[in-house]
């Protein structure tokens, strides 16, 4: 198999499974049939989060034992698995806590190990132009289920139709990853075997005494405001009279086409400079959803920020994450990087979904709009003070 089919079927199987992250955009609609507020999906996204924090310190031996593409097609298998009960269940109760465990499992291997793969394809120079790819089809799977699910709704269909197509493009994604087993052993820059990727409590210290400490805080800053304003967009949009698929067609477009420009940008002379500049924008974008009400053009003009800050910003931010990391413990520092993610990505809706339901939705997104500026000046702070260029 040559180098371009595998990273083309690399990069087909991390777009099929990311729509199963953008469906979880969908729980407060599919929960509404159960007659449960966003507090249970708060808590339903917790347990995710539990289950994705103890697999990504796990990953590491899971990958030791088994090897990291293989463990990405069991993964797969986890995810679809886990979306096929979301849309069978009828009820709260074990059936979506084990959907929720499960989606944790598989999200935590896909996310932790999926940048650690690529790390091997590429070459250090390559790393911000093939990571913001990789951004780009993950971003294209999120943004999208959500478009195609209310597509479905559209037509007639049940929220939980979505959730079973989806699964089925979850196995496909497995039986590349699979099919990708030997073809990425094949093209691997570095032909020695493969550094450990266990995450040892020596390797945390060091991880967190290194340069990667900052990027490994800032995105799980930066994933709590994605998921502040993006879980529960289904329930901001229906409160304002709104239709969220504009938001995520908008916002995913934008990623997009960001994205691509920043293929050939590469974060500039000074990264975090750059991450520091989107971030404030990021938070601009916030803050205008707050006073936009239920004007369409101001919608979509939150979308387009939002999607330029976040969307722009994230991939520049993994690639600092991997460069500042020590080469030995490069998979370990994408791995906690990973972990910290999803720390923010699943475990802060449990205060977004409580928060709107004691202090109204107003309350919740000053304080998502806040934390966005931290995360910003904390970026600004290490550009003026430690200037940074690619290696």
């Amino acid at each position: 198999m040559s180098r371009f089919i595998t990273f083309a079927m690399y990069f087909l199987a991390i777009f099929l499974q990311a729509g199963a992250y953008g469906l979880t955009f969908m729980l407060p609609r599919l929960f509404a049939d159960f007659g449960s507020s966003e507090k249970v999906v708060g808590a339903m996204l917790f347990a995710t989060a539990i289950s994705t924090i103890v697999t990504v310190y796990f990953s590491g031996h899971i990958s030791d034992k088994v090897g990291r593409v293989r463990a990405l097609g069991i993964a797969c298998m986890a995810i679809a698995v886990s979306l096929f009960l979301y849309g069978y269940v009828s009820s709260v109760g074990i059936g979506l806590l084990v959907a929720s465990v499960l989606l944790g499992f598989g999200w935590g291997l896909t996310y932790s190990l999926g940048p650690i793969v690529l790390t091997r394809l590429v070459s250090a120079e390559e790393r911000v132009r093939f990571f913001t790819l990789l951004s780009i089809f993950v971003m294209a799977g999120f943004g999208l289920s959500p478009v195609f699910a209310s597509g479905l709704e559209g037509f007639g269909y049940p929220v939980q139709v979505a959730f079973y197509l989806t699964s089925g493009l979850c196995l496909i994604s497995a039986v590349l990853f699979f099919i990708l087993i030997n073809p990425i052993k094949v093209h691997a820059l570095n032909p020695a075997p493969e550094h450990s990727s266990r995450i040892t409590l020596s390797a945390l210290r060091q991880v967190l005494k290194s340069r990667a400490l900052l990027p490994v805080i800032m995105v799980c800053m930066g994933a709590s405001v994605f998921a502040g304003l993006n879980n529960f967009q289904t329930v901001f949009a229906d409160d304002r009279g709104l239709n969220y698929a504009t938001f995520f067609f908008v916002y995913t477009l934008t990623v997009v086409f960001f994205r691509l420009v920043l293929v050939k940008f590469r974060g500039g002379n000074n990264p975090y400079k750059t991450i520091a500049l989107l971030q404030y924008v990021m938070a601009a974008s916030v803050v205008l959803f707050i006073f936009s009400g239920d004007s369409i053009p101001l919608y979509i003009t939150v979308a387009i920020l939002f999607g330029l800050g976040y969307g722009a910003s994230y991939p520049i931010l993994v690639a600092m994450a991997a460069n500042d990391a020590e080469e030995h413990l490069r998979p370990q520092t994408l791995q906690i990087f990973a972990l910290t993610y999803f720390i923010g990505i699943f475990g802060f809706p449990l205060l977004v979904g409580w928060g709107i339901v004691e202090f109204g939705y107003t309350a919740v997104l000053v304080f998502v709009a806040v934390l966005a500026i931290i995360e910003a000046t904390m970026a600004l702070r290490r550009a003026i003070s430690l200037p940074i260029k690619l290696n």
